[in-house]
């Protein structure tokens, strides 16, 4: 840099190069979402509303940094490093604060392993996981068995080989077993020959053989901005939530592992994988037909409304974590961020925004945790199922899936004219129905969107 940052410098005027090491902390996990979410106009209100939240996340597609635009764009308002510096401390971003001003800012003196540092490394200074790579430089450590240097896996030992273990049903399987069934947890994509059947921002899913059935192993890995407090939460409330919600639309969680490296959950192998793989057609899979689309969409408000009857906020419901059987069933996966509440009817606060922001109610984005959060998710879904399109395309206009709604209303289009071309069993009266409940779904007021046995009924009601 040609000049000195300071409390008083512009963010507009930080060098490109500081800009982008901002964005290696920032970009993994969607810190910039944090970020944004606490950016405010001088009346106090909120500068970036859901729409441009989900637009920033487009840029992901585009191969450009959300953060370095979102960054660019906050910088148009003369807003200042010390502003800057204020957002990221309060949201808990030391390191990328400190990069800005580091006598501001009190590093942690020490970190914790072997899971996750309590600060993440920028993406230029590591190629592996936060977690891989720290293991690799102490297990050597690890074998002296000091109670020191076993703090956290100790913990997730204790915890779970005291609580889940022995009030649930699940086997508590060997790390190393579970290396010799997933080939050493073998990365290369199922396709090219390797156990890889995806990954997601708190774990990488292997495909593995026990007792003579398929299953899906989920690794948990603590990815940049991921501390070991997270991992912690998502195996615990992953364990907890399918201990009690157990259903047939719900994917069925069989054990977990949590005395080796890396904890461990192990689920039902889906072999038709996720919903939204399938209406993309990926791998060269057929179309899903129109009637099977309306059995999937039926079961999954089933699995829902299980949830919502049992105080549960999935929080992230989305086509991605929507498996289907081999008889195309649909099952509801992944409920590392679901709330529990006594307080269903009311709504939760958390200062932590998490969700995809394509499929993110208003007031989600707000850090609004509702049960009608996940019905404006469900319209989403819905609207993939009727046009086999993404939640996202920046490629495409509208970018994003859930404005089609606008256009309709404005009447510059109409459903028929974005129903998946790949389908040939559908009638114009159904596909209106499914439409209608999903645009009910997506209505900005939460309040004036149905619940989701209003949404079951509407469902059952169509008739292929």
């Amino acid at each position: 840099m040609s000049e000195a940052v300071t409390s008083a410098t512009r963010v507009r005027c930080l060098s490109y190069g500081l800009v982008r090491r901002l964005a290696d902390y920032l970009d993994p996990q969607e810190g910039w979402k944090r970020l944004a979410m606490g950016i405010t106009t001088p009346s106090g209100e909120g500068r970036y509303s859901q729409m441009h939240i989900r637009r920033y996340e487009a840029f992901v597609q585009m191969g450009k940094s959300p953060t370095c635009e979102l960054l660019y764009d906050w910088g148009t308002t003369n807003c200042t490093v010390a502003d800057l510096v204020d957002l990221l401390m309060k949201n808990q971003f030391l390191a990328p604060a400190s990069l800005l001003l580091p006598e501001a800012v009190r590093m942690p003196q020490e970190v914790t392993l072997p899971l996750s540092s309590q600060e993440t490394l920028p993406l230029h200074e590591k190629q592996l996981p936060v977690q891989e790579k720290e293991v690799a430089s102490v297990k050597p450590v690890l074998a002296q068995n000091t109670e020191e240097q076993h703090s956290d896996l100790s913990y997730l030992n204790q915890k779970n080989s005291s609580s889940q273990s022995s009030n649930t049903d699940f086997h508590n399987f060997l790390f190393h077993d579970l290396e010799s069934i997933t080939n050493n947890f073998d990365a290369r994509p199922e396709s090219a020959g390797g156990n890889k059947l995806g990954e997601g921002g708190f774990g990488i899913v292997f495909k593995g053989f026990i007792n003579g059935r398929n299953v899906a192993v989920k690794k948990l890995v603590a990815m940049v901005d991921v501390s070991v407090q997270d991992l912690k939460e998502q195996f615990e409330q992953e364990i907890n939530i399918m201990a009690k919600c157990q259903h047939e639309n719900l994917v069925e969680l069989l054990g977990f592992s949590s005395d080796g490296a890396q904890p461990c959950l192990v689920y039902e192998y889906m072999p038709n994988g996720s919903l939204l793989d399938r209406l993309a057609c990926l791998n060269d899979t057929p179309p899903i037909s129109w009637n099977t689309r309306c059995k999937i969409v039926q079961g999954t408000a089933n699995g829902i409304n299980f949830l919502h009857e049992n105080n549960h906020i999935h929080r992230d419901i989305k086509s991605a974590n929507i498996l289907l059987t081999d008889t195309y069933m649909p099952k509801i996966s992944d409920f590392g961020l679901a709330r529990a509440s006594v307080t269903f009817t009311q709504t939760i606060m958390t200062e932590r925004v998490v969700g995809t922001a394509a499929y993110m109610a208003p007031e989600a984005l707000r850090g609004e945790i509702t049960p009608k959060s996940d019905i404006f998710s469900f319209g989403v879904v819905l609207l993939e199922i009727i046009t086999g399109l993404p939640p996202v395309d920046e490629k495409r206009e509208p970018h994003l899936l859930l404005s089609i709604k606008d256009e309709i209303e404005d009447e510059e289009a109409t459903i028929e004219d974005y129903v998946d071309e790949k389908m040939r069993d559908w009638d114009v009266p159904s596909v209106h129905k499914m439409y209608s409940i999903a645009a009910q779904c997506l209505n900005d007021k939460k309040n004036r969107r149905p619940d989701i046995k209003m949404v079951q009924q509407h469902l059952q009601e169509i008739k292929p």
